[in-house]
């Protein structure tokens, strides 16, 4: 049965305390027409965000809950999570409050697991102070595919702008040594099934970004893109894949190539989120693509510069928030006519 608009609980992690986390998310669902599209529940302490409220003048109403039971549909609710009073030095880079950045999130993977919530927006973290013998991974996604089903991949989106990455958060050094024929067709499969079951892309066309400048010149600098890129692509497309590339990274997005494709993956992080950032920074959604789960995140970090001023843009967060109920429903729809193949056939004529 579709839920209604109103019961969609959307989880959210609190993010860094001392960062414009919290000034996002608090001015998001300020804006009450929010409460019609979803039920947020905060993972933290109503007391800690009350303060924050308070400092920074908005005005919301925030509903106080000690276990998901007590959800109120309507409401923004903030799960308390721990009991104890926390400093917050608005700016500060502070291992304690990093703490509570990871408690927050993954008590929130934990819900979203045991489906007592549908799904998750992050605010964001800083990957040095979350770092403990508890949890050692250099951010959200690659705890969230150690913990759910399936194959993360990092996709970041702005309206049909689609960014991917064959190899996200290592150093530049070791990105050749992580390129496999195996590791490109998994990443590729994960984005085409994304792009068909949570953007309702039927025939999704997918460029690839070459490793090395101009794509190696036929090897001239560089072989990784004639022995193990072209190879992938071909085998993919020989199966009815629609990929296309690799093509030469720096003249990609200004030509305006990529206008052309349902989604771009670039081989490595600063390849793809430079263009994207220049293109949509603001406006844009971290989504991790390929999980049993929904999980977006805003396409900025903790901007300790201006935590605590209240003139933090907010308007990413509220895609973030947009965007995985867009999933949410667009899966639900997608669920149905792969039940029922002629539902299939009716939405392609």
């Amino acid at each position: 049965m579709t839920k209604k608009a109103e019961n969609v609980i959307v989880g959210i992690s609190i993010g860094d305390l001392n960062g414009i986390g919290p000034e996002v998310i608090l001015k998001t669902f300020e804006d009450t027409r929010m409460l019609e599209f979803c039920t947020p529940v905060i993972f933290g302490n109503v007391k800690v965000l009350s303060f924050i409220k308070k400092n920074l003048e908005l005005n919301c109403n925030l509903h106080g809950i000690d276990n998901l039971d007590q959800l109120v549909i309507g409401k923004i609710n903030v799960l308390n999570i721990w009991r104890e009073s926390v400093n917050i030095e608005f700016g500060k880079n502070d291992e304690i409050v990093g703490k509570y950045a990871i408690k927050s999130f993954t008590e929130a993977v934990a819900a979203l697991k045991q489906h007592k919530i549908d799904l998750l927006v992050t605010a964001p973290i800083n990957k040095y102070n979350i770092q403990s013998e508890d949890f050692k991974f250099p951010g959200h996604t690659d705890y969230l595919d150690k913990e759910l089903e399936g194959d993360a991949l990092m996709l970041m989106v702005q309206d049909n702008l689609r960014v991917g990455l064959l190899t996200d958060h290592i150093p530049v050094n070791e990105v050749s040594a992580h390129l496999t024929e195996e590791l490109i067709r998994k990443k590729l499969l994960t984005v085409n099934h994304s792009l068909k079951q949570d953007f309702g892309i039927n025939k999704p066309k997918i460029a690839v970004l070459g490793v090395n400048p101009h794509s190696g010149d036929n090897g001239v600098i560089g072989k990784e893109d004639d022995a193990v890129v072209k190879p992938a692509l071909k085998k993919l497309f020989e199966e009815g894949v629609l990929v296309f590339g690799p093509y030469s990274a720096d003249s990609f997005f200004g030509s305006g190539q990529y206008e052309k494709y349902d989604a771009v993956i670039a081989a490595y992080h600063d390849q793809g989120l430079i263009p994207f950032k220049t293109l949509a920074f603001g406006g844009g959604v971290n989504y991790t693509a390929g999980l049993e789960a929904i999980r977006t995140s805003p396409d900025h970090g903790t901007a300790y510069d201006i935590a605590g001023k209240g003139i933090a843009d907010f308007n990413s967060f509220k895609e973030a928030v947009y965007m995985a109920l867009d999933i949410f429903h667009s899966r639900t729809e997608y669920a149905e006519i792969t039940k029922n193949p002629l539902k299939i056939k009716e939405k392609q004529l």
